[in-house]
């Protein structure tokens, strides 16, 4: 196989509070299982990912834990990066955008972007009405301001969400015009707010819009439809100007030589996305290089970048983000001649768009006894991991937010399906066939690949299926199908129970040593293929099995998975109890 280079993001979450279930589904397990399987293929993969540590949210969760926003952020930064280890999630680099390790390199590299855009005449410079809190005497920029969304759904009905805020309304997915909301409340002292103006920086993003269009039609064909539909739905209602910067005091300074960008801040939303970048350049300045080594990755039409998002980040990642990036390529006047057409600078030392934009919808939680509800951080009606991770294994948690991902519409985490599909599932049908000939082959083969003299036609008929299965199961990881992949995979282990079933070893053992050879020879070739396959997915679970066949770790990939062991060679121990039964018990709460 041909090797590639991918780097690959997850969305960078804020350093405001712990992660839970709903994060983990909408970005970083999909993004853990594509890296490990382009690993796996032998392709040349960077995973870059940190803490969102700018921008309002920061500053109010520090408020309300009378902290400041430094230590909010390096609190809640390390125990995301716990978190993430405990679920097998291992990113190259794990930064944070105003971390003492990567702030200095974030505001060199955030700059740089704004004054490039800057120079490139794509912002326009204007003094406009905000909302203001005469009491808390500050501007109320995004999440600083709450109301009812003004925005229509797709059937035409308002949405009306009463929570939306100001940058953001997570009912719709709309962006917000804080002067257009219903009824505003100042988040910070409850007050209604009063119009005042002040004066920022605006991406032109109508400008961009034209191009944008003929980038997806050209680039987004095999994206998933929650991506393109919402994109390509706002590009033909229009995209407004956007303020790029904030009257704040925490974040990146404004680099222009103007009183009027004094005390100001760049957008979170405009540097966020740069955090992948400079993330990317600390990686390398880490690893043997000079921080400038990023360019191979950013600025090389031969890498191949994939965001992972949740669906309340495709405004940003899929528009906006797209938009800065053609504003470091072309001029406001190259553009204008350019007109809607789109025409990607291939050549090195341009910043490429993305690959891909993968995002998944969001996840809502039903409490045993209760009605479904939405994931709420505030409410604390959620699943923690750190909590999870105290009591139970990862790989259940991996396989169940996998099955039963939100990949095009939304999902719920209901804790009795959870204990089900672990028991009936992971247990029942993988473990309970990785385990069922492992007393037979000690016994009487010890432990050692016995001879498959005596296989016939069901022998190599369960086997030809399951060496067809990297391929296809390849195929729908590479299409970012991760549930028909997993799928794919667990009716591999479901193929072969029906074949243990059949062929009954444990009684063939007494009646026909040479046919029970051939059988156990058939199910340790399979398990060899299925344990590589199931490793996106099952890290853990994976690791067991291959120590259990004593294979390399080298030769434990995709390229190799349907290498047969020879007869004759000589297996490690029985494998651990790969999962624990669960009862409804172990969640009361």
């Amino acid at each position: 196989m041909a090797k590639r280079r991918f780097l690959v993001t997850g969305a960078l979450p804020y350093s405001n509070n712990k992660l839970h279930v709903g994060h983990i589904t909408g970005a970083y397990l999909p993004a853990d299982i594509y890296v490990r399987y382009l690993r796996s293929r032998g392709d040349d993969v960077r995973f870059i990912c940190g803490s969102d540590d700018n921008g309002v949210a920061i500053e109010i969760s520090a408020r309300k834990e009378n902290s400041t926003p430094a230590a909010l952020a390096d609190k809640y930064n390390t125990l995301q990066r716990a978190a993430f280890e405990g679920l097998g999630i291992h990113f190259d680099i794990y930064g944070g955008t105003h971390h003492p390790d990567f702030v200095e390199m974030h505001e060199k590299l955030s700059q740089d972007f704004f004054t490039s855009i800057h120079n490139n005449g794509h912002f326009v410079k204007k003094t406009t009405e905000q909302l203001y809190d005469p009491e808390a005497r500050q501007f109320l920029p995004d999440r600083f301001v709450k109301g009812t969304c003004y925005h229509k759904l797709e059937d035409g009905s308002d949405c009306a969400n009463p929570d939306a805020t100001g940058d953001q309304c997570e009912r719709c997915g709309n962006t917000i015009d804080p002067l257009q909301l219903i009824n505003p409340l100042s988040t910070i002292t409850s007050t209604t707010p009063e119009r005042r103006e002040t004066t920022h920086w605006y991406l032109k993003l109508d400008k961009f819009q034209g191009m944008l269009a003929d980038w997806f039609s050209i680039s987004s064909l095999d994206w998933r439809s929650i991506v393109t539909n919402f994109s390509m739905g706002a590009i033909k209602r229009g995209l407004p100007e956007r303020a790029m910067t904030r009257d704040l005091t925490w974040g990146v300074p404004v680099p222009l030589d103007d009183p009027d960008a004094e005390g100001k801040v760049l957008y979170v939303w405009f540097d966020a996305p740069i955090g992948y970048v400079s993330f990317t350049a600390r990686y390398c300045e880490n690893n043997g290089g000079v921080w400038q080594d990023y360019k191979d990755w950013w600025q090389d039409p031969d890498c191949k970048i994939v965001h992972f998002i949740g669906e309340d980040n495709i405004v940003f990642h899929a528009l906006i983000w797209p938009a800065m990036l053609l504003g470091t390529q072309y001029t406001a006047e190259e553009m204008e001649k350019l007109g809607s057409n789109y025409r990607p600078r291939t050549e090195k030392g341009y910043y490429q768009l993305p690959h891909n934009v993968v995002a998944n919808a969001f996840l809502n939680i039903k409490f045993p006894g209760k009605d479904e509800e939405k994931i709420s951080k505030s409410r604390g009606t959620a699943v923690w991991i750190d909590e999870y991770l105290k009591t139970f294994d990862p790989d259940p948690l991996r396989y169940y937010l996998t099955a039963n991902a939100p990949e095009s519409q939304r999902t719920v985490w209901s804790f009795e399906d959870f204990v089900e599909r672990n028991n009936n599932e992971l247990i029942a049908t993988l473990g309970n066939f990785v385990n069922r000939w492992q007393k037979i082959v000690k016994e009487h083969f010890d432990r050692k690949v016995p001879s498959n003299e005596r296989a016939e036609d069901m022998e190599r008929e369960l086997l030809e299926t399951v060496r067809a299965l990297p391929e296809a199961v390849g195929e729908d990881i590479e299409a970012t199908r991760f549930k028909s992949a997993l799928n794919r995979v667990m009716d591999g282990f479901r193929a072969c129970n029906r074949y243990i079933d059949t062929r009954e070893p444990w009684k063939t053992r007494k009646s026909d040593l040479e046919l029970c050879a051939a059988t156990v020879h058939c199910c340790i070739q399979a398990v060899r293929t299925l344990g590589v396959l199931i490793e996106p997915f099952l890290p853990f679970a994976s690791e067991k099995i291959r120590v259990s066949m004593k294979v390399p770790v080298e030769q434990w990939t995709w390229m190799h998975a349907t290498e047969e062991l020879p007869v004759g060679h000589e297996l490690g121990p029985v494998p651990e109890v790969l999962f624990k039964k669960l009862d409804m018990k172990d969640f009361e709460v």
